[in-house]
């Protein structure tokens, strides 16, 4: 699934290539049928000098996805910036009850 969401992610921003998940800070969960998921990316080895650059502030917004009903996953949101101050709470595209079920999506330092 992470590989799923990480490719989800690099077909929306095609100049990060060198792109995981953080560790610990991967959010997935269904709520009425619909599947999503939510994490912060980091460079992985091999980054170029531009995908280091560009995460430094790409990395540090939680991004959101939705799971397709073929499915795939698509990019849906990012948080604020500022983050707002109920995380992913805030964030209108992802369920109340699922941003509760997570906690908010902590960042985790």
């Amino acid at each position: 699934m992470k590989a799923a969401v990480t490719g989800a992610y690099q077909r929306s921003f095609p100049r990060f290539v060198h792109v995981q998940p953080v560790p610990h800070q991967f959010f997935y969960g269904q709520c009425g049928g619909v599947r999503y998921a939510a994490t912060r990316f980091e460079a992985t080895p091999g980054a170029t000098h531009e995908e280091l650059v560009g995460m430094q502030d790409e990395g540090s917004a939680t991004k959101y996805f939705r799971g397709t009903s073929g499915g795939s996953w698509i990019y849906i949101a990012s948080d604020s910036f500022p983050r707002g101050p109920h995380g992913c709470g805030d964030v209108p595209q992802i369920p109340d009850s699922l941003a509760a079920a997570w906690g908010n999506c902590p960042v985790v330092q």
